[in-house]
């Protein structure tokens, strides 16, 4: 990742920068919480093992958080678990009606050619979870991120079918 052009979470903090300041953020799966130390707004950042007192440790289909007390959902690369779909319903229970899901993935996992999820697939199960893709960026080469609003009222579908993501391979250089 430290060779890519772009990192994404550089890109989800220049959003958030040009969005609402007073927005409550949750950045599930935070690494070294890069995004609450660029922003100025009130960031959660969780992850599943820190050493840093200023992150949440805790698996992040169950996070702390109140329900409906966040504006801004953000997963950067962190959908590493097989159970990601439970990391997804915690931020739709967390996240205010109207709030935003932000989601950064690396391509190959979302490249059905090379045994990925089909990314539309991908999108439509978020969408049964009661969210709308606002927009989908896909012009970094090495990662898609996702832009979705929670809907108002919104039913999430019982059973919603999840694509497989493909596991990250990490290549030594």
């Amino acid at each position: 990742m430290s060779h890519w052009p772009e990192q994404p979470v550089n890109v989800i903090i220049k959003w958030l920068k040009s969005h609402n300041k007073s927005w409550t953020v949750a950045d599930f799966g935070c690494g070294n919480a890069a995004v609450a130390k660029n922003v100025k707004n009130k960031v959660f950042s969780i992850d599943l093992v820190s050493d840093d007192p200023s992150v949440i440790a805790c698996d992040m289909a169950h996070t702390p958080l109140e329900p409906s007390s966040v504006d801004v959902a953000i997963f950067c690369l962190s959908l590493m678990g097989t159970n990601f779909p439970s990391y997804l319903q915690e931020a739709n229970r967390v996240l205010k009606p109207s709030g935003w899901l932000l989601i950064a993935e690396v391509r190959s996992r979302l490249d059905p050619n090379t045994g990925g999820a089909d990314p539309d697939k991908f999108s439509e199960a978020i969408s049964q979870l009661g969210f709308s893709l606002v927009s989908k960026d896909e012009k970094n080469k090495m990662f898609v991120l996702f832009y979705f609003r929670k809907k108002e009222k919104s039913k999430v579908a019982k059973n919603i079918e999840w694509p497989q993501l493909k596991p990250c391979l990490y290549k030594r250089r």
